[in-house]
């Protein structure tokens, strides 16, 4: 589509209030040039809009140290591409700012020119000064072919808060929004052999994601097929909505021990029991991007301060199918375990973590005595009893 004549300039484009006139062009550098993306966060079809290649001239775009997403900075001489896109409406504005306002990006007025040199006024999503470390030059088909699906899930999540959560909340909870992303694209991929189709066997008849936090709670209003052949009736079920977790017991095959950590589980104090403070494995979630083994490592190092040398596979699960989508990924990892620390965990994440270190020996009598409330723990328990003479040999 060509693009049409240049807009006037003046105000910030991305005022909610619907007083701003006329509707400004805007200038897309970075994840929402991935037009799949750019249609899910306005809401209808980009049939609908104009939509051209531009540039913007002495600017350039880098990836953000520690992040997915890139910025955009001034420098001379460069030329950040993208995408020049016109014929929004106020609603599509509306949503375009609470989906950059989650990422601290603010819109300024800049002249962008197309190949054959015109020019147009249009607004350019800004970072705020200084709040990202620019770290490389940015590919935008390195980040469609890595990250473009995760976003969109994780998009899809964020969006359906519109109306209902400010910005400024989304912000807060973009982490857990898109780990639970990278989680459903893994469990999309969890096969056993079940012959059955969820396309022709379930329907969902309603679907809403009812709250958020550092986990979300989805409803559901859902049929099944039953044994017989027919269809159930209408169900109404919720979900604790959960990345995927790594849990890791180290265990040092040379010493015959074992590892655990300890420390405050909320839940466990919201049920009423008096003993909150749990010893457990090494345990957390996994990261966008990260293999489970990759996780098993780091939460390793980061909660018991302990180098793991190798990982035994003890199995993978949902942890509670009836309540959460949470998938755990078993393992015991083999290490040099000499010595125990009382700050382990990591502070941004309110973590208090203590480690003791157990012979063999009195870690089973400790699980035959009933002493661990930690499902994973006595898992895994069982698991190293059944293969501690492989191991040490």
């Amino acid at each position: 589509m060509q693009p049409k004549k240049p807009a006037a300039a003046g105000g910030n484009p991305l005022e909610i209030s619907a007083s701003f006139t006329p509707v400004p062009d805007l200038f897309f550098y970075g994840t929402l040039r991935h037009q799949p993306l750019l249609e899910l966060v306005i809401g209808r079809p980009l049939t609908q809009l104009t939509i051209a290649q531009a540039h913007l001239p002495d600017h350039a775009v880098y990836a953000v140290a520690g992040q997915v997403f890139p910025m955009i900075v001034s420098e001379k001489g460069s030329m950040a591409k993208g995408l020049l896109v016109q014929g929004f409406n106020q609603e599509d504005l509306n949503r375009l700012s609470y989906y950059e306002g989650g990422f601290v990006y603010d819109p300024s007025s800049q002249n962008v020119q197309l190949a054959d040199g015109t020019t147009f006024k249009a607004s350019v999503f800004f970072p705020e000064p200084g709040l990202w470390t620019p770290d490389g030059p940015w590919s935008q088909q390195d980040w469609v072919d890595r990250w473009a699906e995760v976003t969109l899930l994780a998009a899809q999540e964020e969006l359906a808060y519109y109306g209902r959560v400010d910005a400024t909340t989304i912000s807060r909870y973009f982490s857990p929004i898109r780990t639970r992303a990278w989680a459903r694209l893994a469990a999309r991929k969890r096969r056993t052999g079940d012959p059955r189709d969820t396309d022709k066997d379930v329907i969902v008849q309603g679907y809403k994601r009812a709250h958020l936090n550092y986990f979300g709670m989805d409803e559901l209003e859902v049929r099944h097929r039953r044994y017989d052949g027919t269809m159930g009736p209408v169900l109404h079920r919720s979900g604790l909505m959960q990345g995927a977790a790594v849990i890791v017991l180290p265990y040092d095959p040379v010493r015959d021990t074992v590892l655990l950590v300890e420390q405050f589980r909320a839940p466990v104090f919201l049920i009423d029991d008096p003993e909150p403070w749990m010893w457990e494995p090494v345990a957390g979630m996994i990261d966008p991007g990260e293999t489970p083994e990759q996780a098993a490592h780091r939460e390793a190092m980061e909660e018991a301060q302990v180098t793991l040398n190798a990982l035994e596979y003890a199995g993978g699960a949902y942890s509670s199918s009836g309540s959460s989508t949470e998938y755990l990924y078993l393992f015991v990892g083999l290490g040099d375990l000499t010595r125990t620390i009382d700050n382990g965990g990591v502070a941004s994440e309110g973590e208090d973590i203590r480690t003791q270190i157990l012979p063999y020996d009195t870690f089973m009598q400790k699980v035959g005595n009933n002493e661990f409330k930690d499902l994973p723990l006595l898992s895994l328990a069982h698991w190293l009893a059944r293969h501690r003479d492989r191991l040490r040999n």
